[in-house]
C-alpha cells in the first residue's frame, strides 16, 4: 500500500454520534474524487485525510460540497413539500453531477432512512450544502438556522419586491444532537408542526453524512434499527474504508460504538439518529 503524498488535513470529530462519524467518511469520499486518491484515519478527536495526488485544503473540500449541483430529475421542486408519500416511498436516488459525479440512493435501506412522507429529501441536501461555511473552524460543530437558497439570476426591482422569505428547512436527523432530543415527549410538542420554528441545525454533518453512508455503512444487530460501527487509527485508502468501518481490517486499533435510528413521531415515520454508546466488542 502506497503512502499519502500529502500532508494531512484534520478535522476534530465526536466519535459518539453517528452523523459526524459518517460525515468524516463523507469528507474522505470528497477528498478521493477531489485529490486523485486519499487516506483517511481517526487519531484521538481528530479525523486526518491526506491526499495521494493532487494537493487539497479542507476549505477546497468544503467549498466543493458547498458548490454540489444535482442532475435535475424533471419534477417541479415548487410542489415538493406536497409530494404523495407514495412517490416519497420509492426513495428516488439523487445524482451528484458537479465538481464529481457520484449517485445516492443508500436510502432503500429503509431501515436507515430517517425521512418520509412531505421532507424533500433533494431540497433538504441543497439547503444543507449551500449553508456551510468552508472558512468555518470547526466545521461540524458548524450549528445555524438553515433555510433554502435564493435564486441570484437577474432580476427586475418588481420581482425583487415579490421574492418571499427564505424557507427553513429542516435537516435530516442524521446529526446525533438532533436526535438526542427529538421525541415530541421530549420537548413538550412536536417541532415538525410548528413551520415558524426556528432551529439549529448542523449543515456540514448533514450534507456530508449523506455522501459518506453511500459507500460506508454501519453494521445491523440483531434489533431492528439498531448499527454497529467502528473508528480505525492507520491511514487507509478510501476503498477500504467499508471493510473499516465493519471492524474486518485486522491488525488496527479500533473503538466500538452502537447507536438507533429511533422514530422520533408517534406516526412511526420520520426517525433521527440517536448519539452512540461505547461498546466491546470481540
Amino acid at each position: 500500500m502506497s503512502q499519502p503524498a500529502q500532508a494531512a488535513m484534520r478535522i476534530h470529530v465526536d466519535p459518539t454520534n453517528p452523523g459526524q462519524f459518517f460525515a468524516c467518511c463523507g469528507l474522505l469520499e470528497v477528498a478521493d474524487r477531489l485529490g486523485d486518491g486519499a487516506y483517511g484515519w481517526f487519531e484521538g478527536d481528530c479525523f486526518l485525510i491526506a491526499t495521494a495526488g493532487r494537493a487539497v485544503s479542507l476549505r477546497d473540500l468544503l467549498t466543493a460540497v458547498r458548490a454540489i449541483q444535482l442532475l435535475e430529475d424533471g419534477l417541479d421542486s415548487s410542489q415538493g413539500e406536497e409530494e404523495d408519500e407514495d412517490l416519497e416511498a420509492e426513495a428516488k436516488p439523487l445524482a451528484i453531477t458537479l465538481p464529481f459525479r457520484l449517485q445516492l440512493d443508500w436510502w432503500k435501506d429503509k431501515s436507515l432512512k430517517t425521512w418520509a412522507g412531505s421532507m424533500n429529501a433533494r431540497q433538504i441536501f441543497v439547503a444543507m450544502c449551500n449553508a456551510i461555511d468552508p472558512n468555518h473552524p470547526d466545521p461540524l460543530n458548524q450549528g445555524q438556522v438553515v433555510f433554502d437558497p435564493q435564486d441570484s439570476g437577474p432580476e427586475s426591482t418588481n420581482q425583487k419586491k415579490q421574492l418571499k422569505k427564505p424557507k427553513k428547512r429542516e435537516p435530516f436527523y442524521l446529526d446525533a444532537r438532533r436526535g438526542a432530543s427529538a421525541k415530541s415527549i421530549d420537548v413538550g410538542f412536536a417541532p415538525d408542526a410548528l413551520k415558524g420554528l426556528t432551529t439549529t441545525a448542523y449543515p456540514v454533518v448533514e450534507a456530508l453524512c449523506l455522501i459518506g453512508l453511500q459507500r460506508c455503512r454501519p453494521i445491523p444487530t440483531g434489533t431492528p434499527r439498531v448499527f454497529d460501527y467502528c473508528t480505525w487509527s492507520i491511514p487507509l485508502e478510501a476503498c477500504v474504508i467499508p471493510a473499516a468501518v465493519s471492524g474486518l481490517l485486522t491488525p488496527t486499533e479500533t473503538r466500538w460504538f452502537r447507536f438507533a435510528n429511533a422514530f422520533r413521531t408517534d406516526q412511526r415515520k420520520h426517525k433521527a439518529f440517536t448519539p452512540a454508546t461505547p461498546i466491546a466488542r470481540s
